[in-house]
């Protein structure tokens, strides 16, 4: 049997752009996802602080150091700038590996530019 783990979670990001042109997706600052080990167009869950909704779709990486953080196509619809993101990313394990796993984590302020890890 496999269940599922929280992987890693982006936590409290700043919404800074939207384009609802864009073909679709969340543009995440790449050192963002080499943080938390998030891979570019892996599926990811986001849950909108400020709205309180969820919604599906994909990473997209971008430029490494730009604090980005864009909701793109569909989803732009689905927050302002502003606006405070979950980012999390899921993955299958046994539950043997889950009594060991350690979820990667990172908690944005300040405009995007102060990471802090959690301590466990």
């Amino acid at each position: 049997m496999l269940i599922q783990v929280l992987k890693a979670k982006i936590h409290r990001a700043a919404v800074t752009d939207s384009s609802l042109d864009y073909e679709g997706s969340l543009e995440i600052d790449t050192e963002f996802l080499e943080l938390t080990g998030i891979l570019p167009y892996e599926k990811i869950l986001v849950s909108n602080v400020n709205t309180g909704q969820r919604f599906e779709t994909y990473a997209i990486p971008a430029t490494h150091g730009s604090k980005t953080i864009s909701l793109n196509g569909p989803t732009a619809r689905r927050g302002c700038i502003g606006d405070l993101l979950v980012i999390m990313a899921f993955a299958f394990c046994t539950p043997d590996e889950a009594t060991h796993w350690d979820s990667k984590v990172i908690i944005l302020s300040d405009g995007n530019r102060t990471i802090t890890r959690p301590h466990h």
